[in-house]
């Protein structure tokens, strides 16, 4: 019988495959394979200084986990030259793993220039120093970063052993198959979760235990979800601001690898409480009647973080979760949007120093903004277009054909699987069928709404069963 935990732990299902490594790792010492642990003895890991941050402490990470299988932690050896080890490198950011690549010792050819996907390769003698090594290699940061924990997964870690604290099966020996392993490309590009309606349960946890939503409760989402491979999250909103609450939040995003966003409501990288932490002074939240001031909130947001990964939110609602203000009708209030998300996209640049082209930029089109849309609202074409379900799960509008050829943006699904609002709220109980959230997915990525997916999952632990499915 399939259990709950392990429904969401095939989680993202539609749009990522299964593990390369499930049949090659092995333990009980039967097989012809590299021996990561084995007599008490555990390989060393080498990954370069030039590598980026992300990936030297996912390393770190596997380091531990391996502690966590055999009771003996892998060492973090400064030099490449250790007999039997485990290399791990980015393409381009690791000399080794480039001079492995451009030797033929290892075979990239199938992941050079792809999004996110790695290769894991046994090798014999592949430098100096080196009789057998067993070679994680990423297309890029996160690519390596996912190589590195599919390996810790499938010796026996958990996703979850954290926040679910899944206990480790031990293990005297770990082997891995001789051979080459390969993950290409997600098939949606930007996959994660919206932590919302999180008081009282989430907030009060995270003042108990940490003392508020900062970078150290933070790192612990990092981390579930790049071991779970996804990458993008919009962070708790209702009493937070995530880059205000500690200044270590977004930096320590950035060096996960998590790419950040903000809710359908919360444009250019500005949490809604920003706004109204700085009342009265700032005025009213009205573009029409405002312009200045809300215009320099979205220029903050833009300079403050224009050297992280983002997906920006475009457009404008209303004063928090509510509707835009009318301006005196529907053809009025698309011309306002349309000028406010022009402005938006000259301010990124201005800030950025960018081409507009490559800012991935997203604009919600959530209850009552997809009226606009559907009433001729012209958005740019390099913007991603997220339609939204009707706030119980089922998805209300899909890209149409010549959508889809026209926009190179693409199209995203924003779902839902908490809710506190109309038509009726669902808090802390799981009540999602998850043949439902397959249904409603899986057509999405037939649709071709596969550039960004993010789900609604209210304060995280009460619906563990579902957060990934």
């Amino acid at each position: 019988m399939l259990s709950r935990r392990n429904l969401l732990s095939g989680s993202l299902a539609a749009a990522l495959a299964a593990s390369p490594l499930r049949a090659a790792v092995s333990f009980d010492g039967k097989g012809r394979g590299f021996e990561l642990a084995g007599q008490g003895q555990v390989v060393p890991l080498f990954v370069e200084a030039s590598d980026f941050t992300g990936v030297i402490r996912a390393a770190r990470d596997l380091s531990a986990d391996i502690g966590r299988v055999t009771g003996v932690d892998a060492q973090l050896s400064p030099t490449a030259d250790k007999g039997r080890m485990v290399l791990i490198g980015t393409l381009g950011q690791s000399p080794l793993i480039d001079r492995l690549a451009d030797s033929g010792k290892i075979d990239v050819a199938s992941i050079r220039g792809k999004w996110e996907s790695y290769t894991i390769q046994t090798v014999a003698n592949p430098a100096p120093g080196i009789t057998e090594a067993l070679v994680i290699v990423g297309s890029d940061k996160r690519g390596t970063i996912y190589g590195i924990y599919d390996l810790s997964q499938n010796i026996g870690v958990s996703p979850w052993y954290w926040w679910a604290d899944v206990p480790v099966m031990k293990r005297d020996r770990i082997q891995v198959s001789y051979g080459r392993y390969f993950q290409g490309e997600p098939a949606v590009k930007y996959r994660g979760i919206f932590l919302n309606n999180e008081a009282p349960c989430l907030s009060a946890w995270t003042a108990e235990k940490f003392g508020g939503m900062n970078a150290d409760f933070y790192k612990n989402v990092f981390e579930l979800l790049l071991r779970l491979r996804a990458n993008y999250l919009w962070p708790a909103m209702w009493n937070n601001a995530f880059n205000e609450d500690d200044p270590r939040n977004g930096p320590l995003a950035d060096e996960y690898g998590i790419v950040m966003g903000t809710s359908h409501h919360e444009p250019m990288n500005r949490a809604h409480k920003e706004w109204t932490s700085r009342r009265p002074g700032n005025g009213e939240w009205n573009y029409a009647t405002n312009r200045p001031a809300v215009q320099q909130f979205f220029r903050e947001g833009a300079k403050r973080s224009k050297d992280r990964e983002l997906l920006v939110t475009m457009g404008m609602r209303g004063d928090g979760d509510v509707a835009l203000e009318s301006t005196g009708g529907i053809k009025s209030d698309i011309a306002l949007l349309e000028t406010i998300i022009a402005d938006q996209r000259q301010l990124l640049v201005e800030e950025t120093g960018k081409r507009i082209e490559d800012i991935p930029q997203v604009w919600v089109l959530f209850t009552e903004v997809q009226k606009y849309y559907d009433a001729g609202l012209e958005v740019p074409d390099d913007v991603t277009l997220m339609f939204a379900d009707d706030n119980v799960g089922y998805i209300r509008r899909l890209p149409t054909a010549q959508e889809r050829a026209t926009r190179t943006g693409g199209f995203g699904i924003y779902h839902h699987m908490d809710m506190n609002g109309g038509p009726y709220s669902y808090k802390w109980i799981n009540t999602n069928p998850f043949p439902k959230i397959w249904e409603q997915m899986n057509l999405a990525l037939n649709y071709g709404a596969d550039r960004i997916w993010i789900t609604n999952i209210g304060d995280l632990k009460p619906l563990d069963p579902s957060n990934f499915f």
